[in-house]
């Protein structure tokens, strides 16, 4: 009587079960090697894009967190002022630049207000940047130059009626949270003021200073030092409550009931950038906002951090484009 061998006796079978555990191992060793072998992130210097001109809020705030990072990724984050359009020069810059972590944005509340504001838009925020976090949240001031006969809000808007079309309001660009609030203004008063766009908070402030322009809305981070020398006066604060920065400084809700804006501001990449290099980012930002002596450093100049992760950076992005949809069309302001 014949014996049938089993699978496990037959030497055909075991050298087969002997190559396949051979590729297995030569497989994992190659895959292995090949994990090790990704450089680490990072290796080389970080450029960081502000959309606007040095001197400005955004720019302020952008080499602050920039020397906090810096510190602790082992690569220097340098930042470069790319300003023009509304901030969309620089943010279409970081859309189309190479995924790969080493060129991001300092991305300001623009991102949510130009898709509304502009009739044609060179990129998609929702589509063409990937969020790595928020930075944090500021108000304007509303200032003015000290030669107007104005020493608040009511007084400002009694003056600007008494003369339609006389005065000029400077703006840090077209499409900028300082454009749209000096609208948001105008609505709500009724007032006939020229718009005078800059490109930049910098210039704007130096023309403010000099007599060229009227009024500006601008950021508190740039605009307090300005008012503590007493080179500019202010008139109020846009947002909704009292800035714990400046607690003497009205909101313009207080004349203007309903008037609220918050600026914010957060670092983006090119879409299609790996996640892990985005939560690297991600990572090391959220320490340098958590860390006391910097939270203090902000909240003193007015601005509230926001520390959060990439997910809640992408749904605050969202829910704003849609808030802001409405207010540019209540507001009647539209770039072409």
């Amino acid at each position: 009587m014949s014996v049938i061998p089993t699978v496990a006796t037959t030497p055909v079978r075991r050298r087969a079960v002997a190559m396949l555990g051979t590729v297995a191992v030569v497989s994992s060793m190659l895959m292995g090697s090949t994990v090790l072998a990704q450089p680490a992130y990072p290796t080389k210097p970080i450029r960081l894009i502000v959309p606007f001109a040095a001197g400005g809020t955004t720019s302020i705030l952008a080499r602050l967190l920039a020397d906090r990072m810096s510190q602790s990724i082992g690569q220097p984050i340098v930042v470069d002022n790319r300003p023009g359009a509304g901030g969309n020069v620089g943010m279409d810059l970081v859309a189309k630049a190479e995924p790969d972590g080493y060129t991001i944005l300092m991305g300001p509340i623009g991102l949510a207000i130009n898709p509304a504001l502009y009739s044609k838009m060179p990129f998609d925020p929702l589509k063409d940047l990937a969020p790595i976090g928020l930075y944090g949240g500021v108000p304007n001031l509303l200032v003015v130059n000290p030669s107007v006969p104005a020493t608040n809000l009511a007084e400002f808007i009694a003056y600007a009626k008494s003369n339609p079309g006389k005065l000029n309001y400077a703006s840090n660009g077209n499409g900028t949270s300082s454009h749209l609030a000096a609208e948001m203004l105008k609505s709500a008063a009724g007032l006939n003021i020229v718009h005078v766009p800059y490109k930049g908070g910098a210039p704007a402030m130096q023309d403010l200073i000099g007599g060229q322009v009227t009024m500006l809305f601008d950021q508190m981070p740039a605009v307090l030092p300005q008012v503590k020398s007493g080179r500019v006066r202010v008139l109020g604060v846009s947002s909704i409550k009292h800035s714990a920065a400046a607690p003497d400084i009205p909101p313009i809700a207080d004349t203007l009931p309903g008037f609220d804006m918050l600026v914010w501001f957060g670092l983006l990449a090119p879409q299609g950038t790996l996640s892990a290099i985005i939560g690297k980012l991600n990572g090391e930002m959220v320490k340098a906002l958590n860390e006391p002596a910097f939270q203090a450093q902000l909240v003193g100049m007015g601005v509230t951090p926001m520390p959060g992760s990439p997910e809640t950076f992408s749904r605050y992005l969202q829910s704003e484009t849609t808030r802001w949809a409405k207010v540019v069309k209540d507001a009647g302001a539209r770039i072409d």
